[in-house]
């Protein structure tokens, strides 16, 4: 058992210490290598330690994702166009990096219990919280900027996928002048076809 500071961690702090060794090992050794032996070693804890919190490996994988998902701001500057692009930036600085990891190091997960990226992220979602986009239109609406009818989802949440399409194409983090183009070119005049 790892001590700390001359006493064992417990609570709160063993499980920040073991979902931080955990998230190191998943970026590290991918779903192959996250394994109870491997989270265990690095947290410098004991398997049954992890059994109790986390009887199957996928609970524990999603935890660690959990706690590594949060929410991201949305930005409220007034505009819908500058909201659009705050968040894009926002999504781009922060998602990169999971998006990577969520499709290359977690493949063998998606392939051992016939998931999906989709249904991982919407497991990984706060209930009943509405998407980022749906928060920015209906801001947009709330100032008079445009008029209360219904949208399709997919034309209201369209930038969020194309910056996705492009950081899961890539692998990279997109150019400012891709993020203002999807805004400018394609959703700003789709969304006016829908006023």
């Amino acid at each position: 058992m790892s001590l700390e500071s001359g006493s064992r961690r417990r609570g709160a702090r063993l499980e920040e210490a073991i979902l931080d060794a955990a998230w190191h090992v998943l970026v590290e050794h991918g779903y192959h290598g996250f394994t109870y032996e491997a989270v265990a070693a690095r947290a410098g804890t004991s398997r049954p330690v992890l059994y109790r919190r986390w009887p199957q490996r996928e609970d524990l994988l999603l935890a660690t994702l959990t706690t590594y998902w949060r929410p991201m701001e949305i930005p409220d500057t007034g505009s819908l166009r500058e909201d659009a692009i705050g968040f894009l930036r926002n999504a781009d600085a922060d998602r990169s990096g999971m998006i990577t990891l969520m499709s290359v190091q977690l493949g063998d997960y998606f392939h051992e219990t016939g998931s999906s990226l989709s249904r991982l992220r919407d497991s990984l979602l706060e209930p009943g919280r509405p998407a980022p986009f749906e928060t920015i239109v209906g801001r947009a609406v709330a100032r008079g900027e445009l008029p209360d009818v219904p949208r399709p989802s997919r034309v209201v949440n369209l930038p969020l996928d194309l910056l996705r399409h492009d950081l899961f194409m890539t692998m990279r983090p997109v150019p400012y002048e891709k993020i203002v183009e999807i805004v400018d070119v394609v959703w700003l005049p789709l969304l006016g076809g829908w006023f």
